[in-house]
């Protein structure tokens, strides 16, 4: 689609905001979208990282050799330091090229990312771990010191440490993972990003809707939330489709098998058969689960209840998409009505009269 001159500015001006740039970096499913032309763009960061190297084991053997005219006693210590430098260069570069590889071999996005996201934290702890060595005279040390400053830390940091910890929890044993429609607790939406310490939602439903609709608002929540909360998965990759209802009220004098096979037949073109199926699919995986032990039908079924205001509740119940069930469910509204009203001698609904 071809945007018009003004529009495509006001795009540009809207993504050149600062709280839209930050919000793009954040989300994920962006970052999962990178191509060879982003490393086209890391290919000069990964030059000007070999440059430094190349130049810090130039200076290091020209201050072994007394080449760089500076007073003896400060040599050792500017030696640790190019040292640093050379091994934080090495670490970066092992670090992109290795994720350079790990995109290119691996086809699922998300995995990319979340072996990004790993890669980037074991070098954030050589970086550390190098930096330490440069501050103190020994590893002894070091490791002691370390150890006090973890100690102190985390006591101080509990819960940041245990939202660390949901957060390789998440990323082991996959309770949600980015694009999947979850509950945890009372929040209910799509997963848009899984950071080291917390998870975003696109938040369905909402305060002030009542159907599977998208309110415009994200949620944060803790990583260590997992640990607590159960979390509801909308989107089990070995059945990603969940029964909806759709129900309205008849009369007891109405014609309930015409209103049954009336309401199946609609429903069931309206999902269409390319949901059946990909059901039929589904059901011959789960074969080996122990849900084949249950009544999965891909078809619509219809259940009628009594009520006691002398009116018959039509129950009509199916399978559909998580993502979908809203739009289906106001569809297949839409269309069981305007069907059936066409029949009024054999369906009668509340407020109606007799025909005369």
């Amino acid at each position: 689609m071809t945007l018009d001159p003004t529009e495509d500015k006001e795009l540009d001006d809207i993504k050149k905001d600062e709280k839209v740039k930050r919000a793009l970096n954040e989300n994920s499913i962006v970052a999962q979208k990178e191509n060879s032309d982003t490393f086209k763009e890391e290919a000069p960061l990964l030059g000007i990282t070999a440059i430094i190297f190349l130049s810090c084991v130039v200076v290091y053997f020209l201050l072994r050799w007394n080449r760089i005219p500076i007073p003896i006693d400060y040599i050792p210590i500017v030696q640790k330091l190019v040292l640093a430098i050379m091994f934080i260069s090495i670490v970066l570069m092992a670090s992109r090229l290795t994720k350079k590889i790990f995109d290119r071999k691996i086809d699922n996005k998300t995995s990319v990312f979340n072996f990004n996201r790993v890669a980037d934290l074991f070098a954030g702890l050589l970086i550390l771990a190098i930096i330490l060595s440069l501050l103190f005279a020994n590893w002894y040390a070091a490791m002691v010191s370390f150890g006090i400053v973890s100690l102190i830390l985390g006591f101080a940091l509990q819960n940041l440490i245990t939202s660390f910890f949901g957060w390789l929890y998440i990323l082991i044993r996959k309770p949600y993972e980015v694009g999947e429609r979850i509950k945890i607790g009372n929040v209910f939406g799509d997963v848009i990003n899984v950071s080291y310490l917390d998870t975003t939602l696109w938040e369905f439903n909402g305060d002030y809707l009542t159907s599977d609709h998208p309110s415009g608002r994200i949620i944060r929540f803790a990583n260590s939330k997992v640990f607590s909360e159960y979390v509801y998965n909308y989107s089990w990759p070995l059945f990603p489709f969940i029964w909806n209802e759709l129900s309205f009220f008849i009369s007891y004098d109405s014609d309930f098998k015409f209103t049954s096979d009336m309401v199946k037949r609609i429903v069931k073109i309206k999902i269409g058969e390319a949901l059946v199926r990909r059901v039929k699919r589904f059901k011959k995986i789960l074969a080996d689960t122990p849900v084949d032990e249950l009544d999965v039908n891909e078809y619509p079924s219809v259940i009628l209840k009594s009520h006691n205001n002398t009116w018959v509740e039509v129950v009509v119940r199916y399978l559909v998409d998580p993502k979908n069930s809203g739009r289906i469910k106001k569809e297949l509204f839409e269309g069981v009505m305007e069907e059936l009203k066409k029949n009024p001698s054999k369906v009668r609904f509340p407020n109606t009269n007799r025909p005369v």
